[in-house]
């Protein structure tokens, strides 16, 4: 078959050798004559017949083929025309030019392009244009554009082939994560009834993200790790990282090494809060014949093992290895983060220690491993506080007061946890005014949803002052507060929202409760608790009130029987372990071993609280044993000089 060129198609073919020559500004001359509605009206033909069945096909369509030939040489000159301008830096020019392509074929195919009857050559062309186009408006500066061209390839009917197309969404994902521009939903026009509809560009970028995995795990396309990892920042910036544990585990075996599976699964399932799983993924990583100095796996499980008394000695283990590891290779600088999950790790150990002797050494080892571990990390804010929260449970004010200023100079007080521990400490030291202006301060700096720790703390110092009133108009605001707060996230709280909402509405309830029994209006602490129970039913803090305000009234049995079942409830529970002895102590010499046993149990738990070994000399004393009464009762002296209002534990 022989074609015939008219004039413009032969400029497109001289502008095509012009370019592929790499004379970009020549090319640019010759395509400037061609006219692109000729073009369009020569393929019209072709599009209108587009819908006959394949049998009635014959020669007889060769016109067609040839109309559809030679416009195709006129829209490949345009992007060819667009490519030029974009190497001459030209480029709103060449986005002009490009998208004028795309126009035309809209305009040809009013339904789109279909999978047969078209050119290969033209397909091509299409196919080059729907990707150029957002790059140009990206490359000029028109970032609105961009998104708009985005869309519009992935949403109209182009006839991309599947790598074309994860491409472009790959690059639109990337666009909407990094850019800084907000896109905003998608037009109505396009959206369907019943679908999703992504509400910013985070949404949007991982359902693209998402949409490409699936590719991937049906073989669509072929494997492309940066998916993974910009997927890996979306889902990480929106806490769902148990979202990405599960694309991880759908990825076809061979793709990642085991080994690598299982580090990247413990962190997602350890961010996500699945502390256990995470810890079990780790130990068979870091078995004997794994990889068992694998520096990043050791300082996680030891970190998890951090966060768990009962898994501390495991967690020393691994510090220890880590440590080790990171003194002999290239890792060196990881030294200082071993040394610090080692000491947290000691301190959580020192915790559940059977013996004084083990439980001082253990502290005595933690302090020292996250002072080197400063020493290594001078600039580490988690580890000033940290060290600050030390000093303050080891009654070591003033160093704790340091390290709790040093942290928010440090942060600029932009972290709620350093207000608190500074609060803490100067409560500790009996200093409640000046804790109270150091509350007040942090209430200034604290966004509103996010005040309840804080009124909490200041009604607590509010009582340590004997105002009791202003204590109550505090929690009063708090409870307005925690409601306002429900209120405004309506019915579309997460689960973990309205736990939270459960727990902070439980905590002013109670507070009250307490408070109003202290003064001994019993109606009100009555109603106080009833609300707290609607919050939380079963509650060893609400018992324990429960039990107060029975034995205060003189109901022994009653308070007795509502202190064992806070203890059924969390058999560690220190209070009702005090105050089931306090009671004991009334009952004469045979409930004294009972009493004793409780009391070693609580200081073992918590070895400095006051009230125990003020019981604990108590005890000593109705024994007869004055000397170890003494002790007991100078230990709770001075304890109660540093006694915050608050556990220091609570800042953490």
């Amino acid at each position: 078959m022989v074609f015939h060129l008219n004039f413009q198609e032969a400029r497109a073919l001289l502008g095509r050798l012009e370019y592929q020559r790499g004379n970009v500004e020549g090319a640019l001359r010759v395509f400037e004559g061609i006219d692109l509605q000729a073009a369009i009206q020569r393929l019209q033909p072709f599009a209108a017949e587009k819908q006959t069945s394949r049998k009635s096909r014959s020669r007889t369509e060769s016109p067609h083929v040839v109309s559809q030939h030679a416009a195709s040489l006129v829209l490949e000159a345009i992007y060819l025309k667009a490519k030029s301008l974009q190497k001459l830096g030209r480029l709103s020019e060449a986005a002009n030019e490009c998208k004028s392509v795309l126009d035309a074929v809209e305009r040809i195919f009013h339904q789109g392009i279909p999978d047969v009857q078209v050119d290969n050559k033209l397909q091509e062309t299409v196919s080059h244009a729907v990707e150029l186009l957002p790059e140009l408006w990206k490359q000029a500066g028109c970032y609105p554009e961009a998104m708009l061209s985005y869309r519009r390839a992935l949403l109209s009917q182009w006839n991309l082939d599947n790598d074309c197309c994860a491409r472009i969404q790959k690059a639109f994902a990337v666009f909407l994560l990094y850019s800084g521009v907000e896109a905003g939903p998608p037009s109505l026009a396009v959206q369907v009834d019943g679908s999703y509809v992504p509400k910013n560009n985070l949404e949007e970028a991982i359902l693209l993200l998402l949409i490409l995995m699936r590719k991937f795990s049906l073989g669509i396309v072929q494997w492309d790790p940066s998916v993974m990892e910009h997927l890996t920042f979306a889902l990480s910036l929106c806490s769902q990282t148990s979202v990405l544990a599960k694309q991880v585990e759908e990825i076809m075996p061979g793709v990642y090494h085991r080994i690598d599976r299982w580090n990247t699964l413990a962190l997602c399932y350890s961010g996500a809060g699945q502390n256990r799983v995470a810890l079990n993924l780790l130990r068979k990583s870091l078995h004997k014949h794994e990889r068992p100095d694998d520096l990043t796996a050791l300082l996680l499980a030891a970190k998890i093992c951090s966060d768990d008394s009962l898994l501390a000695a495991e967690g020393v283990g691994y510090a220890q290895r880590a440590i080790t590891t990171a003194s002999k290779g290239v890792e060196e600088h990881l030294k200082g983060v071993g040394l610090r999950v080692q000491g947290l790790c000691l301190g959580k150990q020192a915790k559940i220690s059977s013996s004084d002797f083990e439980r001082s050494h253990l502290q005595s080892e933690a302090l020292k491993s996250l002072e080197a571990a400063l020493v290594l990390e001078p600039n580490n804010t988690d580890l000033i506080f940290e060290l600050g929260v030390q000093y303050a449970e080891h009654r070591n004010l003033d160093a704790a007061l340091r390290f709790a200023k040093l942290f928010v100079d440090a942060t600029g007080g932009s972290l709620l946890k350093g207000w608190r521990l500074l609060a803490l400490v100067l409560s500790a030291q009996q200093r409640f005014s000046e804790a109270e202006v150091v509350t007040d301060a942090a209430l200034d700096e604290t966004a509103k949803w996010e005040q309840g720790p804080l009124l909490r703390l200041k009604a607590k110092l509010r009582i340590s002052q004997s105002l009791p009133l202003d204590a109550i108009d505090t929690y009063k605001y708090l409870l307005a507060l925690v409601q306002a707060q429900r209120k405004s996230f309506g019915p579309v709280r997460s689960i973990s929202q309205a736990e939270d909402d459960k727990d902070n509405e439980f905590e002013v309830w109670h507070g009250l409760a307490n408070l109003y029994s202290g003064l001994s209006h019993w109606k009100d602490a009555e109603i106080c608790l009833a609300k707290a129970r609607e919050s939380k039913a079963y509650s060893a803090e609400a018992l324990q009130t429960e039990g107060i305000m029975h034995e205060k009234r003189g109901q022994i049995h009653e308070a007795l029987s509502a202190y064992i079942n806070a203890l059924l409830l969390e058999p560690c529970y220190v209070p009702c372990k005090i105050l089931i002895s306090g009671l004991l102590l009334k009952m004469g010499p045979a409930a004294l071993p009972v009493a004793r046993g409780l009391l070693a149990d609580a200081l073992r738990i918590e070895p400095t609280n006051r009230l125990a070994w003020y019981y604990l000399g108590l005890v000593h004393k109705d024994d007869g044993r004055m000397a170890d009464a003494t002790d007991c009762f100078q230990a709770a002296s001075m304890l109660e000089e540093s006694d915050p209002v608050e556990s220091f534990s609570s800042a953490v």
